[in-house]
């Protein structure tokens, strides 16, 4: 079920992708701030979209029966009324925001995230820019199947959490009414989100509910105007350098690291980590 309300979304991302590029290439005209389209950034975020559907379909049975033991833990179900959709819905949109949080501030799992993060331009192919290594998420959505709720509302609310984020990638949406921005994820908090100057960092994780960045200290509103992509942009179109670059990167600090500690501190703190100077060997080498 989850795997083809992506699917069924195809048509609409597409036909939302062209809307957007004739929009943008008209506000272009008036307003500096639209970056709009480039043709092999766009073309480099659809090969990725592409490469983690293949990938996600493939590891789909693994996530049904992960949750499906969760499941079985417990001793009832929420059943397929509105109770197990409101906490399914809910519960996932939580969850992501805890998965997404640790996509940021564990180097590890950044290494798959990066991807989404590294085009410099930002609009709704943008979106389809997905890892092909994300497959631990299903691990943060554990708690969810834990509740009772089915696991095929479970993907369901999962899937339905992807689509919503499609339409915030974009810079063709100033903000909202107020109200709406204060409860709901919009094209504004995103763009800060995917922000690279140093107030925008590790912000708005959010999924659906920007609630959870506001009650958790992790909410920035969009202030200067943003500029994209990553601290430091790796400047290619090749689809395998993108999903590989940082794995790559890690790959060299762990073998350069001088103990099992800093291999440790590498793969479990920040991307921005770095070991601290040994006092003693600074001493000796002065």
């Amino acid at each position: 079920m989850a795997d083809a309300i992506l699917l069924f979304a195809i048509p609409g991302f597409l036909g939302l992708m062209l809307l957007e590029l004739a929009v943008t290439r008209a506000g272009q005209k008036q307003e500096a701030r639209l970056l709009g389209y480039h043709r092999a950034d766009s073309r480099t975020s659809l090969a990725m979209g592409v490469g983690s559907l293949v990938v996600n379909g493939a590891w789909r049975l693994v996530e049904v029966v992960i949750l499906g033991l969760a499941a079985g833990l417990v001793p009832w179900s929420l059943g397929h009324g509105w109770t197990g959709w409101a906490i399914g819905l809910i519960g996932i949109d939580l969850c992501y925001y805890w998965d997404h949080r640790a996509g940021h501030e564990i180097r590890l799992l950044w290494a798959s995230h990066v991807v989404h993060h590294s085009s410099q331009r930002y609009n709704l192919s943008t979106a389809l820019r997905q890892t092909w290594t994300g497959e631990y998420t299903v691990l943060f959505f554990l708690p969810v199947a834990l509740l009772g709720v089915p696991v095929e509302i479970v993907l369901a609310c999962w899937s339905i959490n992807l689509l919503y984020q499609f339409w915030i990638h974009t810079e063709a949406i100033d903000k909202l009414w107020r109200p709406v921005e204060l409860v709901f994820n919009t094209p504004s908090h995103h763009r800060v989100h995917h922000g690279s100057q140093s107030q925008y960092l590790d912000r708005n994780y959010a999924g659906v509910l920007i609630i959870w960045d506001r009650l958790f200290g992790t909410f920035e509103p969009e202030g200067e105007p943003v500029v994209y992509g990553l601290t430091k942009n790796i400047r290619t179109y090749n689809p395998l350098t993108v999903a590989t670059h940082e794995y790559v990167a890690l790959w060299r600090d762990l073998r350069t690291a001088s103990s099992w500690r800093h291999r440790a501190g590498h793969l479990l703190r920040g991307p921005g980590w770095t070991p601290a100077p040994d006092a003693a060997r600074d001493m000796v080498t002065a």
